[in-house]
């Protein structure tokens, strides 16, 4: 029995090292599920953005809004499955808001960071928004739409902590976040470190005992991180940071929402 696993995970370690298995992960960790039938509805009618396909649950009456899906999925030559409900909820990762219709939506600017990071350091712009803690789906379609229309190299987000690319967080990007660069990482302090024995400058964003950003000079080749809405950066965080920045506020104001800051230090981007 012992001699049967152990091939068995050799075997299982050699499919992976396949560039068909590679290329094959490499597509799939780039789709993004959308739910709910408005949502995908409105997607399918948008011409611009990749649907690679449709999921139905088997419970949905073929009428109605239903059928206006599935026609225009037709219409655009896109997959069809049709699931349990349970299986259904499955792929949406949620029941309650799915109403019986998802899609996997093609971003391929939706990428890992072990897959990025070669990209990010021959890149142009060397200049990076990173998210630790912040919750609410909208700030984060916010500034999603933000630094895709900034100079930015892109938005780096860890797997935990961070909300679904639910259609809330895509209705709040405006539609950006399928031209976006959306770098999800698997721990946020180790991508910062690697990025900092790079060369770059690990820049947390405070609203206490801060540099005034106006009067800082940064090297071209910067992290900003933005902590959550109630807390800020966390502990582990901070701890590796280079400079504590904040923006200067009249006003006795203390802080900015962070997708309003986000987008200032996106449009500063050099």
């Amino acid at each position: 029995c012992i001699k049967t696993k152990m091939k068995s995970k050799i075997s299982a370690s050699g499919r992976q090292d396949r560039p068909e298995y590679l290329k094959k992960k490499a597509f799939f960790d780039q789709l993004i599920t959308a739910y709910g039938r408005k949502p995908v509805l409105e997607i399918l009618e948008n011409p611009g953005i990749e649907i690679f396909r449709l999921h139905l649950a088997d419970t949905n009456q073929n009428r109605g809004i239903i059928q206006q899906i599935q026609h225009l999925a037709e219409q655009r030559g896109i997959k069809i499955f049709r699931h349990s409900r349970s299986g259904l909820s499955r792929i949406s990762k949620n029941s309650k808001q799915d109403q019986g219709v998802a899609c996997d939506i093609y971003c391929p600017g939706y990428k890992c960071f072990d897959e990025q990071k070669n990209a990010i350091l021959a890149g142009q712009s060397k200049v990076l928004i990173a998210l630790d803690g912040v919750k609410n789906p909208q700030n984060l379609g916010m500034i999603i739409r933000s630094v895709t229309a900034s100079p930015c190299h892109g938005l780096l987000i860890p797997d935990r902590g961070t909300p679904d690319l639910s259609p809330l967080v895509i209705k709040a990007s405006a539609g950006t976040i399928f031209k976006s660069t959306i770098i999800r990482c698997k721990n946020l302090v180790d991508s910062l470190q690697y990025l900092k024995s790079h060369g770059f400058a690990i820049c947390m964003l405070s609203s206490h005992n801060a540099i005034p950003i106006n009067s800082i000079s940064l090297p071209p080749s910067v992290v900003y991180i933005l902590g959550s809405e109630s807390d800020g950066v966390s502990q582990e965080i901070e701890a590796i940071c280079d400079y504590r920045i904040g923006i200067p506020m009249e006003n006795d104001i203390e802080s900015l929402n962070v997708a309003v800051t986000a987008a200032l230090l996106a449009f500063k981007a050099h």
